[in-house]
């Protein structure tokens, strides 16, 4: 078996194959990717596949192709779409800490304790990621399992164990809060310094995320749980009353009748709803998925639709641009024009031209509004006038 002689090389055959292994790669759960298939993808050059072949990047197998191994766990890592728990990665972690530590504390030489704290920081750093990811991958495996598992019991089965993993996490997380707050604690006072106590406060608010979502998925795997166990027992009935259905003994060895006519109110029960929504990938990524949307919407494909009913043309004089022009009437223009004057304000608005029509109770409201507004302005007499059944004040211009 050939390997690539350094980075350069890798980097460059990943990046000129790039159309292929990201083909291979978003298809890697759906079909079996035919050696046909790809020699499309590299302009029908042989040597090209067999590049990969020879160096591990791809396996073939019959005529099929399939990313190696450890080049898709790389992917699904870096982009966080693995569905595997690797729980022992975590342990292991632990393990080579603790060594390490001892390593330190024993360790006389300078540059030698640095490699070890250099060891420890990068492990921390790395424990606090594998956990908060470990947690999402536990989610999502929960729910694909209990949206497509269609047999009961397994449905069941890999839930118990995937709770079992849960308890594994929080066993981890538990370990190595431990390690940090209690185990060695003479270590953290001799080689604690700045860059390792960030490292370890970030480490404790990560574990600190993930045993809150350790909590939420623990609710999640009871009520799948018990949601199975309530379909299940329905199930278990349903078939005893269809064996004893199909064999003619429904009616003499339970009392069926009996219970149907006492309980003739069983129709206007509520029904227990318990929906169960296909997971976004299972519809992308599942062949016999996208066959049946398929159907579907070839039934709906003739069905009639209705067409807008499109308005009639806006006639011309709608579209035309009217100008309403109305006159106001300007209060201060006519305190202006009467003081000018000799007259008495009541007289003066009942003879003054408002260039517009306005009636003798409009005229009276302007008489009003002008004494409001210009009081200072104006003496009030004390003696009063009647015009039109109206009592007015005698008013004139200071």
């Amino acid at each position: 078996m050939n390997t690539f002689n350094d980075i350069k090389e890798l980097i460059s055959a990943l990046k000129r194959e790039e159309k292929l292994i990201s083909e291979m790669f978003s298809k890697r759960k759906s079909i079996n990717y035919k050696y046909s298939d790809a020699l499309a993808l590299v302009d029908y050059d042989e040597n090209r596949i067999d590049y990969l072949i020879q160096r591990s990047v791809v396996r073939e197998n019959g005529g099929l192709l399939e990313l190696d191994d450890q080049f898709l766990e790389f992917f699904e890592q870096i982009l966080d779409v693995n569905e595997e728990i690797n729980l022992s990665y975590i342990d292991e972690n632990i393990k080579n800490i603790r060594e390490n530590i001892d390593y330190f504390l024993n360790e006389n030489n300078e540059n030698k304790k640095y490699s070890y704290l250099r060891f420890i920081k990068k492990t921390f750093r790395k424990m606090g990621i594998i956990t908060l990811r470990s947690v999402v991958d536990l989610r999502r495996n929960i729910e694909n399992t209990f949206k497509n598992e269609a047999n009961y019991k397994n449905k069941q089965l890999k839930l118990e164990n995937l709770d079992t993993k849960r308890k594994i996490i929080e066993n981890l997380i538990n370990h190595t809060l431990k390690l940090i707050n209690e185990d060695e604690i003479t270590f953290f006072n001799r080689a604690l310094d700045e860059e390792l106590n960030r490292i370890i406060i970030e480490l404790k608010h990560q574990l600190g995320e993930s045993s809150h979502n350790l909590i939420e998925i623990e609710k999640q795997i009871i009520d799948y749980l018990n949601q199975i166990k309530h379909q299940g027992k329905f199930l278990e009935k349903l078939r005893k009353l269809k064996y004893l259905k199909d064999h003619f003994t429904i009616e003499a060895e339970t009392d069926i009748k009996q219970i149907i006519a006492a309980k003739n109110q069983v129709i206007f029960e509520t029904r227990l709803s318990e929906p169960l929504n296909l997971s976004l990938d299972f519809l992308r990524e599942n062949e016999k998925a996208f066959e049946t949307i398929k159907k579907i919407a070839k039934n709906h494909k003739n069905r009639k639709q209705d067409k807008p009913i499109l308005a009639d043309r806006i006639s011309d004089e709608y579209l035309e641009s009217n100008i309403e022009s109305e006159v106001m009437i300007n209060l201060e223009e006519i305190r202006n024009k009467f003081v000018a004057t000799s007259d008495n304000l009541f007289n003066f608005i009942l003879n003054y031209d408002f260039h517009k029509e306005v009636d003798f109770d409009e005229r009276v409201t302007v008489f009003c509004q002008i004494i409001s507004q210009y009081e200072q302005e104006l003496v009030v007499e004390d003696d009063f006038q009647k015009t039109n059944n109206i009592e007015f004040a005698i008013v004139y211009s200071r």
